[in-house]
This record gives C-alpha cells, sequence and structure tokens, in this order.
C-alpha cells in the first residue's frame, strides 16, 4: 500500500481532536499522557517538537488523531518519532495518511499491537539470516543467550529514527519505503557487521548495552557498505519465503500438528 494511499475520514480541528464517542475516556486519558510524556522525549537535541517548539502541537495531534482512528492499537511508545519524521518532510494531513498507512503494514502492526506468535516468527526469520550472514557473531549470541528481541524491538519500533543518527534514519527510510519490511531486518544485520569484531569480545551485559544504546556517530559509508554485503536469501529462499514458511509452521506447531522440516 503507497504511504500517501486515502483514509477513511478523520478530523482535526485547530489541533483539537474529534474523538470518537465509542473510545472509553479513561483510554483517552491515558493515551493523552503518555503522548505528552512521549513527546517530550522525541529528537530532544532538536528542541522543536517539546512543548514551545514549532512541531509541538501538530505532532501532538497526529499522534492524537491516530488513537481516534485506530482505538484498538492505541498509542505505543516510540511511535512519536516515526511521526515526528513525517512531519520534517510532510504536511499535517499528508503526515497522518502516511504515518496511518506505515503503522497498518504487517510488520508494524504485529510489534505495536505485541503480537507474540507473530513478532516471534520475524525474530526467527532474521536468525536465519543472521546465522547465514554472520555465522561466528550468530554462534556467539548463542553462547551467550543474546535473543533478538533485546535489540531488535526498538529498532523496528522506532524505524531507526531514535536509535540511529537522523540522517543515517532517514536513508533508511527511503530504502525501506521502495523495499519494504525486508530492509529492516537487512539493516539491523549491517548493524551488526559494523560492531562484528567488537561485539565478539563482549559479554551478554556489554553486547546489549552497545546494541540498545548506539553510538551518536556511526561511520556513515562504512555502515552502508556493511548493509550491502549482507544476502537475503537463504537456501535459495528470500526473506518473504522464509518468513511465510515460518509462519506456516506456526499454525501448524498452534493446531497441534508438528512442522514440516526445511
Amino acid at each position: 500500500m503507497p504511504l500517501l494511499a486515502p483514509l477513511l475520514p478523520l478530523t482535526v480541528d485547530d489541533g483539537n481532536i474529534n474523538w470518537d464517542a465509542s473510545f472509553p475516556a479513561a483510554d483517552r486519558e491515558a493515551s493523552l499522557e503518555l503522548i505528552k510524556l512521549d513527546i517530550s522525549r522525541t529528537f530532544p537535541n532538536l528542541c522543536i517538537f517539546q512543548q514551545g517548539g514549532p512541531y509541538h502541537d501538530m505532532l501532538h495531534s497526529i499522534l492524537g488523531a491516530y488513537t481516534c482512528y485506530r482505538p484498538d492499537v492505541g498509542y505505543v511508545q516510540g511511535m512519536s518519532f516515526i511521526a515526528a519524521v513525517l512531519i520534517l518532510n510532510l504536511d499535517t494531513e499528508d503526515a497522518f495518511i502516511a504515518f496511518s498507512n506505515l503503522l497498518n503494514k504487517p510488520c508494524q502492526m504485529a510489534f505495536f499491537r505485541v503480537d507474540h506468535g507473530l513478532m516471534l516468527t520475524y525474530f526467527a526469520a532474521f536468525e536465519v539470516f543472521f546465522e547465514e550472514n554472520l555465522p561466528k557473531l550468530f554462534a556467539h549470541f548463542k553462547k551467550n543467550n543474546l535473543t533478538p528481541d533485546i535489540y531488535l524491538i526498538d529498532w523496528i519500533f522506532t524505524l531507526y529514527s531514535k536509535s540511529l543518527p537522523l540522517d543515517l534514519a532517514c536513508r533508511i527510510w527511503d530504502v525501506f519505503c521502495r523495499d519494504g519490511e525486508e530492509f529492516l531486518f537487512r539493516t539491523a544485520l549491517g548493524v551488526l557487521k559494523l560492531f562484528e569484531d567488537i561485539l565478539t569480545k563482549m559479554d551478554f551485559i556489554h553486547m546489549a548495552q552497545l546494541l540498545t544504546r548506539l553510538p551518536d556517530h556511526l561511520p556513515a559509508e562504512e555502515f552502508f557498505a556493511c548493509i550491502a554485503t549482507i544476502q537475503m536469501q537463504s537456501r535459495n529462499k528470500k526473506w518473504a519465503q522464509v518468513l511465510a514458511a515460518l509462519q506456516k509452521d506456526s499454525r501448524e506447531t498452534e493446531k497441534g500438528s508438528p512442522p514440516p522440516r526445511h
């Protein structure tokens, strides 16, 4: 789906959200409080989204409008970073439409709705390509019980806009919008390859600390060169095929029948 594909009508007048009457007042207040708190932590160095900043009201309106538009999803911490990047590139209406369509993609919806089964499937698919591309580091992570959820969730939640310098994150977004979710996981493997030599010498705690708080300055060209070396094909199967096979296995396991061996 194109990011600017039309949505069902929703109105935001002068920064005031026209809330759906079926959205419980308690949930509404909880969402607004969380939005208020999260906005204060969104790109704080830019000083443009915080209270009194030029984009504060726009960001607040878009996030509040989304919780009205999709009360089944609500507001989830990290959404503010995605909306903020869109605000920097689009006007309010287009930013809201793009934000809503972006979050409606299967991968984003799985993470923001905390669909544990589907999230585990994405992690399993990621590990297939992790082992294929970086076998030594993969074995080191397994030995130290460092699982993908520890570092991947934040990267996927914010589409790297919180974890990477903004200019690099925007370049990631450009390719993501062209290639889809596969590139998010290819980028993750690029990060691991960039720091492979350092990570293989670390224990669990230091690896987790590095990956959950990446350096503020990354060598951009070296980073994208690392991403370029990542091959998203395993045993002649591409990302989508691997993911689909794992999803099928998961459904069969839930039904009680043993999954086929690939």
